[in-house]
């Protein structure tokens, strides 16, 4: 039996919460589609007509794409990175050439100053021939050094770091620790002000491009102390301080080629000038960035919709069963359908959300949350479909086929390394409340004192008054509306009707808040707990959001004469398919086993159903569950290995 872990920090259920509310932005200065979805209020006009680029955008974007697409086509060989679990340095120095590691950062750092727009299709191109390659720019610069340094960093940080990052440095982000995930509020590393420095000790964990990067973003706790607010804090490190040693570089069942590992800093010190902000802004700062670098995984996994859809097309053309093709059969038929609509919609999310960003009129910190958790749900299902399309094929490896004389279709290896992006910078139960959070902030910022058990009963009769006029204003409104109307919305019939999923997306949304408030008024403080409820109500919402996407895209492609008869036939059949698992999800709100399995899980952390585990041999080795992180000098040897070393 393995030993416990030991010097694990003990924090409260609600000192946690109260970390992570501190580091929500609580004002909301901009409109936001997703927020008013949620609150039963379909803002059309936040999103139709679709918002567009500019032209110059779209010239220098087209211009990269062009080039990197050659330099796929002809330098990255996927193959080999999964064959030898390493993406070759000659890549990494000509996407350094290409300047594919300043695609965001602005021109005068010697950047290519990409819009948000096309830096996400750069990413799904990339992330199309390698996965594991598309995670190492994704990384640098969506979570790395570029993104915090452009929102939060002074002049003197950006000259000083952006024009490396834009050509020459990799970076990494560094947050979790072995026994820190998603909640940041014990975490363990410190940061001890000492004169103009800081002085970093403590391990992190799952540090993707740790292994090669040339400059870190490390989250740590200063102490409080006079003088000094303390808190958790953001830091630009040197990768080749004296006391950092990467101790290990971490395998996966996929994303193969990516350099993710395990690094300890024991007395690093680092210059007061590279701090990020002020001290106990980390937090804030982390999730301030994610806001928009979460687009880089749904960029990604638009990316795998597409190659699913042309595997799947092209296989089941060729594959005769029964006398005809295998698309002809209605059971494999149904799954091409679904890779084709879903692409479509997970493409139109990510259009959508990258312009809205580009145009900064609109506060999207709940869109890029709903692309990323519904991206990466609905890519592992499409690929998982083309690998049942495939059959054996489908699970046999591409390195395999080719031996045998068939073409190399990696589609197992796209399962594998698609799986990943469900836990990815949030994973999907985390997404679900952090946007559960959000989505019900309007409700909370009235009525939070009264669900409050810490607060008094002034405080409480207060927020019953607060309380009782917004509701009183805002209730009625979820009664009727123009999804009602059956002429609402009639510049979306154009041979196909798409006003009719519109309508349904107005009265869902109306009757998703009603549903919302009900959840509210029966379980009051005990609504946090409930997340299954809510991670429903986020996954109809994310269902009615890419409804919406999708049917404003198959507006703009009709009117700009882009296969718009194709696209509104893909936009319905989405639609569609979609309605069915929002009334699905609508059903399981109120008819689940959520208090059933409770009682189940109660049962066998308790013991109970021990002997239900007989009869088997475990295969895994003895060890702690979590690894000692106690800080000190490392005892092992620095598997850093820089690019070109």
């Amino acid at each position: 039996m393995s030993a416990p872990t030991e010097n694990r920090s003990t924090v409260t259920e609600r000192e946690a919460r109260q970390v992570a509310e501190a580091a929500r932005e609580r004002d909301w200065h901009k409109p936001s589609f997703a927020k008013e979805l949620f609150l039963g209020r379909f803002r059309l006009d936040l999103v139709h007509p679709h918002p567009m680029p500019a032209e110059e955008s779209v010239r220098r974007g087209e211009e990269f794409l062009a080039k990197l697409r050659a330099f796929c086509e002809a330098e990255i060989d996927s193959a080999r990175i999964e064959r030898e679990a390493r993406i070759p340095d000659e890549v990494v120095a000509g996407l350094k050439e290409l300047g594919a590691l300043g695609m965001k950062i602005d021109p005068k750092y010697g950047g290519l100053g990409l819009s948000q727009l096309y830096y996400n299709k750069a990413l799904a191109l990339v992330g199309s021939v390698s996965p594991a390659v598309g995670a190492l720019l994704s990384a640098h610069q969506s979570i790395g050094v570029p993104q915090p340094l452009k929102m939060f960093g002074t002049e003197e940080q950006k000259d000083a770091f952006l024009p490396r990052c834009a050509r020459t440095d990799i970076s990494a982000f560094l947050l979790t620790e072995p026994d820190v995930g998603s909640d940041p509020a014990r975490l363990a590393t410190t940061a001890v002000p000492d004169g103009d420095e800081y002085v970093l000790d403590g391990v992190k964990l799952w540090t993707t491009n740790g292994v090669v990067a040339d400059l870190l973003v490390v989250m740590a706790r200063v102490p409080k102390s006079e003088g000094h607010k303390g808190g958790i804090t953001a830091f630009v490190v040197e990768a080749t301080s004296e006391g950092i040693t990467v101790e290990h570089r971490n395998a996966f069942m996929g994303l193969r080629g990516i350099e993710n590992g395990v690094t300890r800093f024991h007395r690093v010190r680092v210059p007061a000038a590279h701090r990020i902000g002020p001290e106990g802004a980390g937090l804030k700062i982390a999730l301030t960035t994610l806001n928009t670098g979460r687009l880089s995984l749904p960029a990604m996994c638009a990316g795998s919709g597409k190659w699913c859809l042309k595997i799947a097309r092209e296989w089941s053309a060729e594959r005769e069963q029964w006398g005809k093709p295998l698309a002809l059969h209605e059971a494999v038929g149904a799954k091409i359908s679904f890779i084709a609509a879903t692409t479509f919609a997970l493409e139109a999310v990510l259009d959508l959300s990258s312009q809205m960003a580009d145009e900064d009129r609109n506060d999207i910190r709940i869109e890029a949350a709903l692309a990323k958790l519904y991206g990466s749900e609905m890519a592992w299902r499409m690929a998982d479909e083309l690998v049942q399309i495939r059959g054996g094929r489908g699970y046999e490896t591409a390195e395999s086929l080719k031996a045998r004389g068939e073409r190399a279709v990696p589609a197992e290896q796209m399962l594998r390394d698609l799986r990943i992006n469900r836990i990815f910078e949030g994973s999907t139960e985390i997404m679900h409340l952090l946007i559960a959070r959000e989505a019900v902030d309007a409700h909370l910022s009235v009525a939070g004192d009264l669900i409050d058990p810490a607060k008094s009963l002034p405080e409480k009769a207060k927020a019953g008054a607060q309380a009782g006029v917004f509701y009183a204003k805002w209730l009625p409104k979820l009664v009727a509306g123009p999804g009602q109307l059956p002429t609402s919305y009639g510049e979306f019939r154009h041979g196909v009707d798409l006003s009719t999923h519109l309508r349904y997306i107005e009265r869902t949304s109306r009757r998703l808040a009603r549903a919302t408030f009900y959840g509210m008024s029966r379980w009051q403080g005990r609504m946090e707990t409930k997340q299954g409820f809510l991670g429903r109500i986020v996954d109809i919402g994310a269902e009615l959001f890419a409804m919406s996407a999708a049917c404003v895209r198959a507006e703009r492609l009709r009117t700009r004469d882009e296969h718009g008869r194709e696209a509104y036939q893909l936009a319905d059949a989405f639609c569609r398919q979609a309605r069915i698992r929002v009334e699905e999800l609508f059903g399981r709100l109120w008819t689940n086993t959520d208090d059933l399995d409770r009682k189940v899980v109660k049962g066998v952390l308790g013991g109970a159903y021990t002997w239900l585990e007989e009869g088997i041999v475990d295969p895994s080795e003895d060890g702690p569950w979590i690894a000692d992180a106690t800080p000190g000098p490392s005892t092992q040897s620095n598997a850093r290995r820089p690019y070109g070393s």
